[in-house]
C-alpha cells in the first residue's frame, strides 16, 4: 500500500498529529482559549482586538517557525519543493487568508479544535475544506498539473 506513496510518512504524521493535539488541549483547557492558527496570527500582529491575549499569541505564532527549525537541527531537515515562482505561493497565501476570515477561522481552528468540541460551525466548515482539497485535487490531476 505505501508503495504507491514513496514519500508516506505514517509514523511521524501519527506523531505530529498527536502533538497538535495536545498542544489544542493544552491551550482550550490550560487557558480556555481555541487554538486556531489564524486567529492566533491576527491577534499577534494587531489585527483582531480582542481573544487570547496578545503575548500567548506572539509566543504560539513564533512558536510555530521555531518548532520546525528545532525539529529540522535535531533530524537533518525534511525535503521541500516549492514552486519556482513566488507568485503560486502569494496567490495561495492571499486566498487562505481570505478563506479564513470568510469561514471565520482557519483548518485547524475548525478542524482540529472545532470539531473536537462537536461544533455545528466547525463541522460544516471541515467538511467544506475536505471537499474543496478533494475537488482542487482532482481538478489539478486532470489538467496534469499534479
Amino acid at each position: 500500500m505505501l508503495a504507491a506513496f514513496p514519500h508516506a510518512m505514517p509514523l511521524e504524521g501519527l506523531i505530529g498529529g498527536l502533538m497538535i493535539g495536545v498542544a489544542a488541549a493544552v491551550m482550550l483547557l490550560g487557558l480556555g482559549r481555541i487554538a486556531g492558527v489564524s486567529g492566533l496570527a491576527a491577534r499577534a500582529t494587531g489585527i483582531a482586538d480582542s481573544g487570547t491575549p496578545r503575548g500567548i499569541a506572539i509566543a504560539f505564532v513564533i512558536g510555530l517557525p521555531l518548532g520546525a527549525l528545532i525539529l529540522s537541527a535535531v533530524t537533518g531537515g525534511v525535503e521541500t519543493r516549492f514552486p519556482s515562482s513566488i507568485i503560486p505561493l502569494v496567490i495561495g497565501g492571499l486566498l487562505v487568508g481570505y478563506g479564513t476570515r470568510l469561514g471565520s477561522g482557519c483548518t485547524s481552528g475548525h478542524g482540529v479544535c472545532g470539531m473536537s468540541r462537536l461544533s455545528p460551525r466547525s463541522l460544516i466548515a471541515t467538511a467544506i475544506f475536505m471537499a474543496s482539497g478533494f475537488v482542487t485535487v482532482a481538478l489539478m490531476r486532470a489538467g496534469g498539473l499534479l
